[in-house]
């Protein structure tokens, strides 16, 4: 990650020389008085991040060791397969296929 190179007081200290043809000084001021308010902004949205970046980090940790303490579920088999029998991917494709026959057949005739 880049490191930040100004601050808002390195922005507000800075002096530039005039020369005959230079900035309007107060147009130049008045630009850098934006910038700063516009870092003070974001270090203060960056310290607020970061601070519910470790709040969010300590409620993962404490939510992971929870589950973990939690004791399995089971689940039972539904009627419609009996214990010794479970679904496979084909019987659901199939089943699948065959909703889809009734229901877009029953579409392409109307």
């Amino acid at each position: 990650m880049a490191s930040i190179i100004l601050s808002p007081k390195d922005i507000f200290e800075q002096e530039f020389k005039t020369v005959m043809r230079g900035f309007d000084k107060k147009e130049v001021d008045e630009f850098l008085d934006d910038v700063i308010k516009d870092y003070e902004t974001f270090s203060a949205q960056i310290a607020a991040l970061r601070e519910e970046n470790q709040a969010l980090k300590k409620q993962l940790a404490n939510s992971s060791t929870e589950v973990k303490t939690q004791p399995a579920v089971t689940v039972a088999p539904t009627s419609q397969f009996s214990s010794h029998q479970t679904a496979t991917n084909l019987d659901i494709l199939k089943r699948i296929s065959r909703l889809e026959k009734e229901v877009f057949g029953k579409q392409i005739v109307e």
